[in-house]
């Protein structure tokens, strides 16, 4: 953290304030100051000394000359940089981790750095807090232009990062010049291996056949879902495929022995007895860990609290050079993680680990996974989390984002986050008006007044803000279309502000895809309602004219943004254009159960099932995204009763079922139809099973069955769907199975 000395002198010192006077640098595109550089420089500062130089001659035009120390002539002006003899005041102290010092007296500049890229950062600092340059986004940085540079004497800025580990997970940071700008990490630099891990370290392509005792006992069957950590071949082979990507990668200074995604853990005796020893999963995991990490002590091993595993071992405690990166996705953000009750699991799991360890990082996330391009206005919520984990001792973060792709407020999100990451305890206004005013210049003003709104309308409806949810879900509050117009108005602002500024204008309609993607998101939901995308034609309904090329200027301003997928792992924007053609290209089918009251035996789940019962007979079918115009019911049966109003002859049902196991949605077991008089006493009419679920089938897809009814007249008529009974072996997990239902067609 800042030290009160430098909390206290920042309150006077601030870059442009003349109260102690001036040291002129630069004079109408003249250097009257050298870089000096130590004897026998390092390569950090040797690039630090090319960053200034670089950006000097861009802000006044005039070239800073570079010289060693031991050619440097006591008495000239100059800018020291690194462990130099003459480093002055700041030349004696030892800087902490990746911290840096800059300090001038009453001639001459100081920068000094701690380890790794600390010199670094501290010319960053020097160029964006004192010399006006600014890199809000990835891309070229904004350099002011003037002949006269200079900066207060007497000053003394350290600086030391709050958090070890400092990575946030956007296209902007992806650009290394920002990277190392804002003092931000990768992971692909500092792990040698990273993330879910096991199968690289046992790659089941390799060993599953002639091997399957290596892998997960589950269900009574060994699986490919996870390892079996108390196989001592196992540990040979990770250790061996440790032992030969270290010497191949000698500078990593972490690396990652964890599970895989999802849970599938090993219940063999010895497992099991390892796990009921520790009273959770992660003890076998953690004494896996530790007899890895005992192999190579100079070493550094990260695992993570995840799922089956957040919970610490009552027994084992993690071994000096092992890490815990704990998981906070179960939480949603509509409010801080300190106070959400949802992330009350996380918060518990942190105070638990904390008991048993002081490494822990954190795993967290801030964008929403299945539409990337939904606005997600945790904005402000970003900083009070990272003070949250701060507090209580947390040395690492990786705040995982959109990664390559572009999201809501992207740029934003990523540039708050860098600021928190190094220091979350600073002004909390600071950063947010820095990048308003140096990304968007003169629409400034509207923009934040937008970004403002949004975070104030979620916040007002107190609704969950979750990172697997659905704009369509919010229609009636923070992402109602009265609440999408009121935000226009400011993104129409900003664009009357932007002028013929072609840049500016269109980082503003970047900003507005998120408004226009929920736009047309929920316009399939709406279907023949208003704001849908469906008018009265003849007895039915077709597409409104203009849709599909609103649709079209959509996906190529996506293309033209950076983004890549909609969703993590979905399609991109041709893709969607061509599902909304093909939308758009179906003829809209009669149904006399169109409109009708439809009556549930069991409930359905609210956070995906927008238009409640109403999702079976508003006209409308959906796709493989399972949180849009799908009833979804979670562990149990699919009962639906229609009323029909009025007796009829009936003779067709067609009704389309989702299967997507990455979501533990399958398809039915069997489909029975039923029809009533009187809506008391059913008769059935048709039955429809349904095959077995296929073996390792994680293709989401929709299935359509056609069921043709005995000759009846009825008012009301029942759809029953049976839900499979127990989650698939292959799955890997304890869930319930769920069933969604699109629509019910009946003829």
């Amino acid at each position: 953290m800042m030290n009160a000395l430098f909390l206290s002198l920042m309150m006077w010192i601030q870059p442009g304030c003349h109260a102690a006077g001036e040291i002129v640098l630069t004079d109408k595109g003249k250097a009257r100051h050298k870089i000096v550089l130590p004897a026998e420089p390092t390569k950090a500062e040797v690039r630090a000394a090319d960053i200034l130089r670089k950006y000097v001659q861009q802000i006044s035009g005039a070239q800073l000359a570079l010289v060693n120390e031991n050619n440097w002539k006591d008495g000239e002006p100059a800018i020291f940089i690194g462990n130099t003899g003459h480093s002055g005041a700041i030349g004696e102290e030892q800087i902490a981790g990746e911290g840096f010092a800059i300090a001038t007296d009453d001639q001459h500049v100081y920068i000094r750095g701690g380890s790794g890229k600390g010199i670094i950062y501290g010319v960053y600092t020097l160029l964006d807090d004192y010399f006006g340059c600014r890199k809000p986004a990835q891309g070229p940085a904004v350099v002011p232009k003037k002949q006269t540079l200079t900066i207060n004497r007497n000053l003394l800025d350290r600086q030391i990062p709050q958090f070890v580990y400092r990575e946030t997970y956007y296209p902007a940071p992806l650009d290394p010049e920002y990277q190392e700008w804002h003092k931000l990490h990768s992971f692909g630099d500092l792990w040698g291996l990273w993330g879910h891990s096991y199968f690289k370290l046992v790659p089941p392509k390799e060993h599953f056949a002639a091997h399957p005792e290596y892998y997960a006992f589950v269900n009574g069957k060994r699986r490919a879902t996870q390892l079996c950590l108390s196989n001592e071949q196992v540990f040979h082979l990770a250790a061996g495929y440790l032992k030969k990507a270290m010497a191949d990668n000698p500078d990593a200074l972490y690396w990652s022995i964890s599970p895989e995604d999802g849970t599938g853990y090993c219940t063999c005796d010895q497992c099991a007895l390892t796990d009921k020893e520790e009273g959770t999963h992660a003890g076998s995991l953690i004494r896996f860990v530790n007899r890895i990490a005992a192999q190579f002590p100079d070493k550094q091993f990260t695992t993570l609290a995840y799922t089956y595993t957040i919970q610490p071992p009552a027994v084992t405690k993690p071994a000096e050079n092992v890490i815990i990166m704990l998981s906070s996705i179960d939480a949603y953000r509509h409010r801080p993680l300190a106070e959400e009750t949802s992330a009350a699991g996380f918060r518990k799991a942190l105070q638990d680990w904390k008991k048993v360890t002081r490494n822990i990082f954190i795993w967290d996330y801030t964008t929403q996974f299945t539409n990337y391009l939904a606005p997600f206005p945790d904005y402000f919520l970003l900083q009070q989390n990272l003070q949250y984990f701060a507090d209580n001792g947390v040395k690492g973060v990786f705040s995982q984002g959109s990664g390559e792709t572009y999201a809501d407020m992207a740029e934003m999100n990523a540039y708050l986050q860098a600021e928190a990451l190094w220091q979350p305890h600073q002004p909390s206004d600071t950063a947010f008006d820095r990048f308003m005013t140096a990304y968007y210049g003169k629409a400034a003003k509207p923009m934040a007044q937008y970004v403002k709104a949004l975070a104030a309308n979620l916040h007002a409806a107190g609704v969950a803000l979750d990172i697997y949810g659905s704009p369509v879900n919010h229609r009636n509050d923070y992402l109602s279309p009265i609440a999408i117009e009121h935000y226009s108005t400011f993104l129409d602002q900003a664009e009357k502000a932007a002028g013929s500024d072609t840049l500016l204008a269109g980082r503003i309609y970047n900003a507005r895809l998120p408004l226009e993607y929920t736009v047309l998101q929920q316009a399939r939901l709406y279907g023949t309602d208003k704001h849908g995308y469906l008018v009265p034609s003849g007895n039915g309904f077709a597409p409104a004219r203009q849709f599909a090329a609103r649709v079209q200027r959509f996906a190529q301003q996506a293309q033209k943004a950076g983004v890549k997928e909609l969703a993590e792992a979905g399609i991109g924007p041709e893709a969607y254009a061509k599902e909304w053609q093909s939308i758009l290209a179906k003829p809209w089918q009669p149904s006399l159960a169109f409109g009708k009251k439809v009556t549930l035996l069991h409930p359905f789940t609210p956070e995906y099932t927008a238009k409640k019962e109403a999702t079976l007979t508003d006209g409308l079918t959906g796709n493989t995204d399972f949180a849009l115009n799908w009833l979804f019911v979670y562990g149990n049966d699919l009962v639906a009763t229609i009323d029909l109003g009025e007796a009829k002859p009936l003779s067709k049902v067609n009704v389309n079922f989702l299967q997507d196991a990455r979501h533990n949605i399958f398809l039915p077991t069997n489909i029975v139809v039923e029809t009533s008089t009187d809506g008391q006493s059913f008769q059935p009419v048709a039955v429809q099973p349904v095959a077995a679920v296929a073996e390792e089938d994680f293709t989401a897809h929709v299935e359509n069955f056609k069921l043709t009814l005995k000759p009846s007249t009825a008012r009301f008529l029942r759809v029953t769907a049976k839900h499979l009974p127990q989650m698939p072996a292959w799955r890997g997990n304890d869930k319930k199975p769920a069933i969604c239902c699109d629509e019910i067609v009946v003829q």
